[in-house]
């Protein structure tokens, strides 16, 4: 008796209908039909009263039924018994920094075991991971929802000044956005983050000037190591939690004077589907926002 015998067997006796019973299969009827005989022979008693206009379980069919399901539920937890964890998708934003870690260290409290894949990509291309399943959640931040995608908040993340090391405004323990004025500014392109770049240049705006344009182009590091030459002194800036994890000594990483600047994190995932995990995440992230 082999478990494929009683797979179709159930799903005959489910259809009563050898023909709808071999297309929920995606096999061919005659198949089924050939395997459910090899049953019966084994069994030594015929399974289905089988006639032109219909099909019905026998006496011996009945008694088999409930003995086949328990049969097949048993084969599929055995299986799921040592099959590897399912793994969480998860794309994830620049900047994170100590958050991501704190992150991963608590899913990896609450759920041991189960592997994390790490995706990176540009906002929208998360976004769009998220709503093609190709990730199970993103890290998003100050997005407005698309279709068939829903933000669950999860913190601020507040935003520092960076300055060349030398600069005198680098002595003191914070600065105000107004005293940056006569200072370019570099930052990445609004294409790449408009929320970012939305957020800062409308708070220069509010502070009663427009930022001088800096350099422009290349990577964060880049950008951090133009500032820290300090040739042309400029600034840029950095979320607060990437800025404890960046080892560059010829920056330094200034918070805003109040009210400073910050901007919203949230958790994007697919509308109306479930995820397993998708809950520890959530309270992983509640506790890591809590540290």
């Amino acid at each position: 008796m082999e478990l494929r015998q009683l797979s179709y067997f159930v799903t005959v006796a489910d259809e009563l209908h050898f023909g709808r019973a071999a297309e929920r299969l995606h096999i061919v009827q005659s198949a089924v039909s050939q395997q459910i005989r090899r049953l019966e022979r084994e069994l030594g008693a015929e399974l289905f009263d089988r006639s032109p206009r219909h099909v019905r379980l026998t006496g011996a069919g009945e008694r088999l039924l409930p003995e086949a399901r328990a049969v097949l539920a048993a084969a599929e937890r055995a299986r799921a018994a040592v099959a590897p964890p399912v793994g969480l998708r998860l794309a994830t934003s620049t900047g994170l920094g100590e958050h991501l870690d704190r992150v991963l260290a608590e899913f990896a409290v609450r759920a041991p075991g189960v592997p994390v894949e790490l995706v990176s990509g540009g906002a929208r291309e998360r976004l769009e991971q998220v709503v093609d399943g190709r990730v199970d959640a993103a890290f998003v931040r100050s997005v407005e929802p698309v279709p068939g995608v829903r933000i669950v908040p999860l913190w601020d993340d507040p935003l520092v000044a960076v300055l060349p090391a030398a600069h005198p405004l680098a002595e003191g323990p914070d600065v105000a956005l107004g005293d940056l004025a006569g200072l370019p500014l570099t930052i990445t392109a609004r294409r790449d983050n408009p929320p970012l770049v939305d957020l800062v240049v409308g708070a220069c705006g509010d502070a009663g000037f427009e930022p001088v344009p800096g350099a422009s182009g290349g990577s964060l590091q880049d950008r951090l190591a133009t500032i820290g030459a300090g040739i042309v002194p400029q600034w840029t800036v950095v979320y607060a939690s990437h800025a404890r994890v960046l080892h560059s000594p010829r920056v330094a990483f200034l918070p805003f004077r109040e009210p400073g600047l910050a901007l919203a994190t949230g958790l994007a995932v697919r509308a109306g589907r479930s995820v397993p995990g998708l809950d520890v995440l959530l309270a992983a992230c509640t506790a890591a926002a809590a540290r």
